[in-house]
């Protein structure tokens, strides 16, 4: 498949690497076109290479496309409109000093390069929705762990979605990993037949982003070494 890296070819350098690390971003607006199968396929085959627990491997995907992401979105804008969620994996108590100042500078580059002006509720609110509706791509992948294995499986899934995101594009497929949709977990278990004793972690939309829509003209940055870096020599 052109475009993912083929393991008989040689191997890529730290400089590739980081360009592919550079590229990735949250897409955050899709084109509606649907990727073909084999191509996700291909994706999948090299995001299960990053590493787990004992090789346990712990992740479970349900991918929809067509009417099936059709069905999800619809149900997921239903279920907001009705108020309440319930994570199976529950969300962070608060973001304090760092962590809360990277949350907001993002929001803020959101709101700015979509044009929500500081105070706008009704304009957030409707970007807020953008989650729901899966940004509008054609595929949605919801993860999920055993819940026995606790903490360590929802680890090794967060090592799959990046290793899914960065295959996704170094294949030219967009992708944003969401924690809203998993905020609906009771919705996803029925709707998708995802067993109760597997914890639902996060969501992936994926399909081939909207180069000219303003909510992919901004990136995050990211913090320099020395803030998440200490070195015992």
């Amino acid at each position: 498949m052109p475009g993912l890296f083929d393991m008989t070819t040689t191997l890529p350098t730290l400089h590739d690497l980081q360009a592919l690390f550079s590229a990735r971003h949250s897409c955050r607006a899709f084109l509606p076109d649907p990727l073909p199968k084999p191509l996700i396929q291909e994706i999948l085959s090299c995001a299960q290479r990053v590493p787990s627990w004992c090789n346990a491997q712990p992740w479970k995907l349900t991918i929809t496309s067509d009417e099936e992401t059709e069905r999800l979105r619809q149900a997921l804008m239903a279920a907001v409109q009705n108020g309440g969620h319930s994570p199976d994996l529950a969300f962070p108590t608060a973001y304090e000093e760092e962590y809360k100042t990277r949350r907001r500078e993002c929001g803020r580059a959101l709101y700015e390069a979509v044009g929500v002006k500081k105070g706008d509720r009704a304009a957030s609110a409707r970007q807020m929705m953008e989650n729901f509706s899966l940004f509008g791509a054609p595929h949605c992948a919801v993860l999920s762990t055993p819940v026995a294995l606790g903490g360590y499986g929802a680890m090794d899934c967060g090592g799959f979605v990046a290793g899914f995101t960065l295959a996704a594009q170094a294949a030219g497929v967009a992708t944003i990993p969401q924690a809203a949709v998993a905020s609906y977990a009771p919705l996803l278990h029925e709707l998708l037949d995802i067993p109760q004793d597997r914890q639902i972690l996060c969501a992936i939309s994926f399909g081939y982003g909207d180069p000219d829509h303003p909510a992919n003209g901004f990136r995050t940055s990211r913090a320099p070494l020395p803030e998440f870096t200490e070195f015992r020599d």
